[in-house]
């Protein structure tokens, strides 16, 4: 469900001349984990920093190291004014603090993903 229309979201902004990137938080965790001394993740997250569009899919899927929320809160620090986001998440924003480990970083993240959005709740039959 959530995925599916988040990749057509996607498609569709591709369609219109935009540069989109989407990643599993698992896989996006990854990436900012390795930047350092992974060309490849390097290039990756290069992109993702570039796109117009960057869906984030899985958010919250499990629990992040301070590290890994730390990352995470500078990515988000990047993209925010530059890119829109789009975010997929089982778990609502009210959990996340828990699952980050650091409330400090969970606010700081939760100002600039809240800033503006347009929240679109799913039942879980959707």
């Amino acid at each position: 469900g959530k995925t599916h229309i988040t990749i057509g979201l996607g498609v569709e902004a591709i369609q219109k001349g935009f540069k989109v990137a989407f990643s599993t938080m698992g896989e996006l965790t990854h990436l900012l984990k390795t930047e350092e001394y992974i060309r490849k993740s390097q290039m990756r997250l290069k992109r993702i920093k570039e796109s117009d569009l960057v869906i984030i899919d899985d958010l919250m899927y499990m629990a992040m190291d301070q590290r890994e929320a730390n990352l995470f809160f500078h990515l988000i620090n990047h993209l925010y004014e530059r890119s829109s986001i789009i975010l997929t998440s089982n778990k609502g924003p009210e959990e996340w603090g828990e699952l980050m480990g650091d409330q400090g970083i969970t606010t700081a993240i939760l100002d600039r993903l809240l800033h503006r959005v347009e929240v679109i709740q799913l039942n879980e039959n959707d």
